[in-house]
């Protein structure tokens, strides 16, 4: 196969690259002028960059079409959620940096000759919004909320694919462990320390997936004809604050009597982001998978958390 990637410099990206190159695949990546290359590396003959503006709605476009064709895309390119406190300015960008390249890579995508026969858009189970013990599929409603906002339109800017006929995955995911990157990066040397502990109530709901298992929906999703429309990349055992700090304190061999309290988190991170974040409820099943008949290789969180940290 041959897949065109955005976003392939992430923690996401990374492991889908190697991963489809360790298997004999071709990859072709949109990455921004002066970005990092593929030279060098142990896949670098089966991997090919071609650049892109997102935000200045520029592409290499004759480039892309020699590199082609392809038989899947894709699209993991936004700004991150978590990395910096939500002033007005950094709330635009992690709108616009998914909207305008999402767009930007539709219209793209339409134009190639042929065309792909399969679009994955990248999402996020911040869709649901804030919504406590109820179980959420993807039948569930919107809910509320910045995040709601940001899904809605980033999903509508990948729907233009899908009025054009070619298949398309929306991946709602949920909370990506990885030592190397993410949330669990962050709380990985607290935890260690043995100063970990619960945010909040800790009764709200998180709903996790390894990377493995996000590459491996992600394969899934390119292969599979029968998934369109949204799908929540999450494992199908989603667990509370509280379960998840105990479970990882657990693996680790440390305590984990601490809290932190709400008010504390709304006071650094601000109300919005903390409520949105840190402190939001959100359990969510991966009903379409499992009706696919998707395997997860780490389905409960123990074996997750001790497969990711081996």
């Amino acid at each position: 196969m041959n897949i065109l990637v955005t976003g392939s410099t992430g923690l996401i990206g990374t492991a889908l690259v190697a991963r489809l190159t360790a298997e004999g695949n071709r990859v072709t990546r949109l990455v921004r002028p002066g970005g990092r290359s593929s030279e060098g590396g142990p896949a670098s003959g089966r991997v090919a960059d071609v650049t892109w503006d997102p935000a200045g709605g520029a592409v290499d476009v004759a480039a892309l079409a020699e590199a082609g064709p392809y038989d899947g895309v894709v699209h993991l390119a936004g700004a991150g959620v978590g990395d910096r406190r939500w002033s007005t300015g950094r709330k635009e960008v992690i709108l616009t940096s998914r909207t305008s390249s999402t767009a930007l890579l539709v219209s793209t995508v339409l134009d190639l000759e042929p065309r792909p026969p399969v679009l994955v858009s990248a999402s996020a189970i911040g869709f649901y919004g804030d919504r406590g013990d109820d179980e959420l599929t993807e039948e569930s409603t919107r809910g509320r909320g910045f995040l709601a906002d940001v899904v809605e339109a980033w999903e509508r800017a990948a729907r233009g694919a899908a009025d054009a006929g070619v298949r398309t995955v929306l991946l709602r995911t949920g909370l990506v462990l990885a030592p190397s990157g993410g949330v669990l990066a962050k709380q990985l040397p607290l935890f260690r320390a043995g100063v970990g502990g619960r945010l909040g109530s800790g009764r709200q709901y998180q709903s996790w997936i390894t990377l493995d298992d996000e590459i491996g929906v992600i394969l899934a999703a390119l292969a599979d004809g029968s998934l369109s429309g949204p799908l929540n990349a999450v494992a199908p055992a989603p667990v509370t604050n509280a379960q998840f700090t105990a479970t990882l304190a657990h693996v680790l061999h440390r305590p984990a009597v601490l809290a932190v309290p709400a008010a504390a988190l709304r006071l650094a991170l601000g109300a919005e982001m903390a409520d949105e974040t840190a402190l939001v409820s959100q359990r969510v099943l991966p009903a379409k998978l499992l009706a696919a008949g998707y395997a997860f290789a780490h389905p409960d969180l123990e074996g997750g958390l001790q497969a990711v940290l081996a």
